[in-house]
């Protein structure tokens, strides 16, 4: 008898683990990317040697026009907390405040390194390693993303990606639901791009043949997968939140998982 495929929300489920090393077209061996689909383990997803963001983001755009409904969890901050929106009197939309930081932080431009940024133009757009926003306080072990050269720290992917978001937005010609940001609840056959903490999954799914970065990319790609066949994702769109903290939420972003 032929296993029949689970009815799920997605068809492709995506687990990156993210790098903020070096230039955006330098490739990384930190950069992993695992894809899982229904019935089948995740298996890693190789561009030569190893990725670069440019290549990768490139990669994610081509996926996404292909209309296939898939999920994308990637391991760096989508947004900031909001002491610092409001710091910076941005306006309270998560367009205006990607866009605003897409001005000050180029790190898509060819030879731009996040460290040279900081001490430049990035300057002019900064925050304190003590805050956090409401998703990293109720992670554990979750650190700012403004803490810097720690082990654990998403600072440096996180300044160093977030203008692919925008770039992924501006290119793809099927729709994309970035999470939360464009609704708590996404729509049925749409593209969702998610933040993800693989520290949530990773020891539920070990691999020691795996690098770390392979075993964090893989685990996430894992947890996509086996959430969505046991229909576990509409419970993880919906994290335990009072109106006023939705609201914030809505604003800084939500770590996929965490409830």
């Amino acid at each position: 008898m032929t296993a029949q495929t689970p009815p799920t929300l997605f068809r492709r489920h995506i687990g990156i683990d993210y790098s903020g090393a070096a230039t955006p077209d330098s490739r990384l061996p930190g950069i992993r990317v695992f894809e899982g689909e229904p019935l089948h383990t995740p298996y890693e997803v190789r561009f030569g040697t190893d990725w670069t963001r440019r290549e990768l983001a490139h990669w994610l755009v081509d996926g996404i026009n292909s209309g296939i409904p898939a999920i994308i969890g990637i391991d760096h901050g989508f947004s900031f907390p909001l002491a610092y929106i409001d710091k910076y009197k941005l306006k309270h939309r998560w367009p205006a405040i990607l866009s605003d930081f897409f001005e000050h932080w180029p790190t898509y431009k060819p030879g731009a390194r996040v460290t040279d940024i900081r001490n430049g133009s990035g300057q002019a757009r900064t925050g304190d390693p003590r805050w956090k926003r409401l998703c990293e306080q109720r992670a554990r072990g979750a650190k700012s993303i403004f803490h810097f050269g720690v082990p654990g720290s998403v600072a440096h992917s996180t300044h160093a990606g977030l203008p692919w978001l925008a770039h992924l937005r501006s290119f793809s010609k099927s729709r994309i639901h970035y999470w939360p940001f464009d609704g708590w609840t996404p729509p049925p056959g749409v593209t969702v791009v998610a933040e993800i903490y693989p520290s949530l999954w990773r020891s539920k799914f070990p691999r020691p043949d795996l690098t770390p970065d392979q075993q964090d990319a893989y685990a996430a790609a894992s947890w996509l997968l086996a959430a969505d066949e046991r229909g576990l994702l509409p419970k993880a769109f919906a994290p335990r939140l009072t109106p006023e903290e939705r609201k914030q939420a809505k604003l800084e972003g939500w770590i996929l998982g965490v409830l």
